[in-house]
């Protein structure tokens, strides 16, 4: 995406080609918290078996009002998708779905984990013929009650 859209960091727990940066766990990123404007996780959070705490942590790195971008494809369709694919595919055949791991994440599902990180959806929408949704969230703070 940075390449596509301009300045940005890849980070990730595997070094892929063109990562900028490898860490251990993506719950603990080495970064100031309010440091970025957007965090971006592409047909990935349903492979982090610590989702909560990692989209916690994608609160504590996005500035007041920061957008999150998620893209998701549901359950049943990753399954059958991850079987077609499984023989060329050599991520899939050397290290497989480990525990924790679930094909897909569905919509409510979507909003629900979200939600509990402190974000608001702002916008949904399905790409890659319907199969494939991106949802766009927005780092949310609940105005204290006046006491």
């Amino acid at each position: 995406m940075r390449q596509a859209y301009g300045s940005g960091l890849g980070v990730d727990v595997y070094p892929w080609e063109n990562v900028d940066l490898v860490v251990d766990n993506t719950a603990k990123l080495p970064f100031p918290a309010c440091r970025f404007d957007t965090v971006s996780m592409v047909a990935s959070l349903n492979h982090i078996p610590n989702r909560d705490a990692v989209l916690n942590e994608a609160f504590r790195v996005l500035r007041p009002g920061g957008r999150i971008v998620v893209t998701m494809i549901p359950p049943a369709i990753s399954g059958v998708w991850h079987r077609i694919r499984k023989p060329w595919d050599g991520d899939q055949r050397e290290r497989g779905m480990k525990e924790g791991e679930v094909y897909g994440i569905r919509r409510n599902q979507m909003h629900a984990l979200l939600s509990s990180a402190g974000f608001r959806v702002l916008h949904e929408a399905p790409f890659m013929l319907g199969i494939n949704r991106v949802t766009v969230g927005q780092k949310w703070m609940p105005r204290r009650a006046a006491a």
